[in-house]
């Protein structure tokens, strides 16, 4: 997901074109107290980046630890409010479309990240340049480390789901680290 992609990628919409529709059931309760789903749909907030190479879809976000269902409040927060990359005292649940070869830049949030491999092959590197291979199924527990992804595949799109908790900030070796989106950033400035 770096600038380098000066050429327009192949995906206009969520899904990418070569991925499956996925579709987000929330549950709620009928008036009964029993528990009832929502019409199904798939996420309020989607987001064409790095020149149509990748699209994130928001499956959810919600602020605050623990999150205040009554009336619904944390739906209607999902629904009105698209977020950064991650929510300070809040989550967020984003699942991502990389087109062909996408590679990210080297980037930190400053959260604990589940990353699921849905479809496709992707490699996890490091900022100590060590890296993974992960397969639909492999799940990455990213904390806070300077890393980037890449989708394996040169003709198929690739598909993960991050879940991103905020973290409580720490130091190492004396060194505050802090947040670093690199090229990242023009991606999730504020709105």
């Amino acid at each position: 997901m770096t600038s380098t992609y000066t050429e327009p990628g192949p995906i206009s919409k969520f899904p990418a074109n070569d991925l499956r529709h996925s579709q987000r059931f929330i549950t709620t309760y009928n008036k009964e107290g029993k528990g009832v789903f929502l019409p199904a749909d798939d996420g309020d907030h989607h987001k064409i980046m790095v020149n149509n190479h990748a699209v994130a879809n928001i499956i959810y976000s919600t602020l605050g630890n623990p999150v205040d269902l009554k009336d619904e409040a944390d739906i209607k927060y999902a629904r009105e409010n698209e977020p950064g990359l991650h929510i300070p005292n809040g989550t967020v649940v984003r699942l991502i479309d990389f087109g062909p070869g996408l590679e990210s830049p080297l980037h930190r949030a400053m959260s604990i990240d589940y990353g699921i491999v849905i479809e496709g092959e992707f490699e996890i590197t490091l900022d100590s340049g060590e890296s993974r291979i992960m397969r639909p199924g492999d799940i990455s527990v990213q904390r806070a480390t300077m890393h980037k992804w890449r989708n394996c595949s040169k003709d198929k799109s690739g598909r993960m789901l991050f879940i991103l908790l905020d973290c409580l900030p720490f130091s190492i070796n004396g060194v505050e680290i802090k947040e670093d989106l690199g090229d990242l950033a023009p991606e999730y400035e504020k709105h």
